[in-house]
């Protein structure tokens, strides 16, 4: 595990590496960039394929300090790839090691769906009885949606048990007006960032924290990404929705959205710049 500035979570914990394309928002991964430059370390042995990481999958257990934990920033652990047992084997780790909040995101919530389901049953099944609650109180779940052709997305989380589920509209690529936030608990929004960004329209983002704001979800705006509506000079400029962005770099561009950080998590926890 490796402390993180992802700026939402604290840590990544990567059990399994490598993944495969699904969806326009993997175009430009960027865990496909890392493994591919280190390619045949010990980091990433097989490169970008599926690869298990038994020697990984205790490690929570050692930090003692608690830790938002996001799980597999490098991979899907809903990817076709990776056995049932071995998910099973990670929800394990999850369950002992309590002292930390685990986030899963997925791309495969039809995956998830079903792996959770009989993850619990079995689980609840057993003369063992070895969970603490079900579903894990430190186990939230997500899905990526990057617009509205992937809202089908958030249907199948609501399906799956967890206690706290969310969205990572990562990268955010057309509106998303059409995600249904029905029992979502919280919402992330950014824009891309790394070679290839593409912009994201200020609108579509507004549209999301206003929602959240009616619904009273937490909102955390992670950041524009490489291009912001609010510039001086530019490397170069587009227009798109109503707004010119300027392409100026992740830093410059910064995650303030009306003038305001957003950084509001589940639970009430201490938010930023933005009223709670």
């Amino acid at each position: 595990m490796t402390n993180t500035t992802i700026e939402w979570t604290d840590a990544t914990w990567n059990p399994v590496t490598g993944c495969t394309e699904v969806s326009p928002g993997c175009d430009h991964s960027y865990a496909r960039r890392v493994a591919e430059r280190f390619g045949g370390s010990k980091a990433f042995p097989r490169g970008f394929d599926v690869t298990l990481r038994e020697d990984r999958l205790q490690q929570p257990r050692r930090w003692r300090k608690p830790r938002r934990i996001f799980v597999n920033s490098m991979s899907d652990l809903f990817h076709k790839d990776v056995p049932d047992a071995f998910i099973d084997r990670i929800f394990d780790t999850m369950n002992s090691a309590a002292q930390h909040t685990y986030q899963i995101l997925t791309k495969r919530p039809e995956q998830m769906r079903r792996v959770v389901h009989d993850y619990y049953a079995y689980t609840e099944a057993s003369s063992v009885g070895f969970l603490r609650a079900v579903p894990l109180p430190n186990a939230w779940l997500g899905v990526s949606i990057e617009s509205n052709a992937f809202a089908w997305r958030a249907d199948m989380l609501r399906e799956t048990p967890a206690a706290v589920r969310f969205l990572s509209l990562e990268p955010l690529l057309g509106p998303v007006d059409a995600v249904d936030f029905t029992g979502i608990d919280w919402v992330i929004v950014s824009g891309e960032s790394g070679p290839g960004a593409r912009p994201m329209a200020r609108a579509w983002v507004r549209e999301v924290r206003d929602r959240c704001a009616a619904a009273r979800i937490p909102f955390f705006f992670k950041q524009w990404g490489e291009w912001t509506p609010d510039f001086g000079y530019a490397r170069r400029e587009c227009y798109l929705n109503g707004d010119f962005y300027g392409l100026v770099g992740k830093k410059r561009a910064g995650r303030e959205l009306d003038d305001l950080e957003w950084s509001q998590f589940p639970g009430g926890a201490a938010l930023a710049e933005a009223g709670g």
